[in-house]
């Protein structure tokens, strides 16, 4: 599930609509597509006792797909959250309350790619211990 990309351990999710998480307004759907452009996301976690954590994170669209890239805090946050697999999702000014995040390892590689092509400072990624939010 989880890769070393230089220093720094990530775990790539491909974040997904669930079922029933379609956000209320006629165009509030879920469509990566449209996103291609935008810079970040904010994923919702929640641990027990606590309230919804926010964090920001950089996305790609690939295919049709959204993917985000997560240091291991991050992803230790997503992994241990109550609401596991799903999270909340806020992109574009929308708030998508029931995400599904999956796992996938073998797109690391190619998100990873699109990543330092998309983002300048990703450069600086590989030289950074670890990453957090």
């Amino acid at each position: 599930m989880a890769r070393w990309n230089g220093w720094i351990l990530v775990t790539v999710f491909a974040v997904g609509l669930a079922g029933a998480g379609q956000a209320a307004g006629a165009d509030d759907r879920w469509t990566p597509g449209d996103w291609i452009h935008e810079e970040t996301l904010e994923l919702g976690t929640t641990a027990p006792g606590e309230d919804t954590y926010w964090f920001k994170v950089w996305l790609v669209v690939i295919d049709g797909d959204l993917y985000v890239r997560l240091g291991s805090t991050a992803a230790e946050r997503v992994e241990e959250s109550t609401s596991k697999p799903y999270m909340r999702v806020k992109i574009a000014g929308v708030d998508f309350p029931k995400v599904e995040g999956v796992p996938e390892p073998d797109e690391a590689e190619r998100v990873s790619k699109l990543m330092a092509e998309k983002y300048w400072t990703d450069v600086f990624v590989a030289w950074l211990p670890i990453l957090s939010p």
